[in-house]
């Protein structure tokens, strides 16, 4: 199997989306795949139970692509081996009307991660410079001060949500929070494959919805959109990774990789020492126990 290099996935400089290969299988077959996968997905179980441990970062993964990119089952794949308590998982859709009462990033800021877990964005905050920038009608129904119509919406507006979203990863990363955004890049081909795999076989029909084709329709919108918002976005402290992801067993691989290669470098992450009193009196209390009778 080819050696994964993590850092060839890392947005640096900007995008442009149809030079990035959307397909990976690193020479590798299902089976070698599969099994680099429970390698790497086991050592990140270990770590989550020293970061649960630890108490003092939470881990947020954020996960973004067009509809059939594979976010429901890479969460499935990837977390296996964590700990239930220790990852929750937050799938966004339309706002509610509770959240529309708040300004875009509200529903976001309550969902991160406690101390010590992981929160995973099934769909994240980048929505609201994507989904709403293919349809800027949505901005109305957010009932911002001065945003009256479309004409409203103008450039310096998105250039203002970039600016708001890049100054909320610094501020939660500046108090503990770990980040990582995963775009799953998805080939149109592959989309249309996946999308006739939902209508073909009965036990995905629930999967289908005729909106998916309607978006579909939107694809080089919503191409240029993503280009955007990965460009002006990816930071040292939250940094963006394409994912190839017409094969999705290798697109779980280079997630969770990418994840376990730079939480080894937090060296400050370990165990708690015992107390000194408690360490001093382990061999009492093994043997309080070893003398108890049931």
């Amino acid at each position: 199997m080819k050696k994964i290099k993590t850092e060839e996935y890392r947005v640096i400089d900007d995008v442009k989306l149809s030079e990035l290969s959307t397909h990976e299988d690193f020479n590798a077959s299902d089976k070698e795949l599969k099994k680099k996968l429970k390698d790497v997905r086991k050592d990140l179980g270990e770590f989550q139970d020293t970061l649960y441990a630890h108490g003092k970062y939470g881990v947020l993964v954020c996960l973004q692509g067009i509809d059939t990119a594979g976010k429901d089952s890479l969460i499935r794949e990837v977390f296996k081996d964590f700990n239930a308590r220790g990852v929750v998982v937050h799938s966004f859709k339309v706002p509610s009307t509770k959240e529309k009462k708040h300004d875009y990033l509200w529903r976001h800021y309550v969902a991160l991660p406690e101390r010590g877990k992981f929160s995973v964005f099934n769909r994240t905050h980048y929505e609201n410079v994507l989904v709403t920038k293919v349809h800027p009608e949505y901005i109305l129904g957010e009932n911002i001060p001065n945003i009256k119509t479309l004409d409203d919406i103008d450039d310096q507006f998105w250039e203002n949500r970039y600016r708001q979203i890049n100054d909320f990863e610094k501020h939660i990363n500046e108090n503990g929070v770990i980040i990582f955004k995963f775009f799953l890049h998805l080939s149109k081909e592959e989309q249309r494959q996946r999308l006739l795999r939902r209508i073909r076989l009965k036990r995905k029909n629930w999967k289908f919805s005729p909106d998916d084709l309607k978006e579909r329709k939107l694809w080089d919108k919503y191409e240029v959109c993503y280009e955007e918002a990965l460009s002006k976005t990816s930071k040292d402290h939250a940094p963006w990774y394409v994912v190839p992801a017409d094969n999705k067993k290798a697109a779980r691989v280079i997630v969770a990789s990418i994840m376990l290669e730079a939480l080894k470098k937090y060296k400050d992450i370990d165990e708690p020492e015992l107390d000194d009193e408690i360490k001093a009196n382990l061999e009492n209390f093994k043997q309080q126990l070893e003398k108890e009778t049931i």
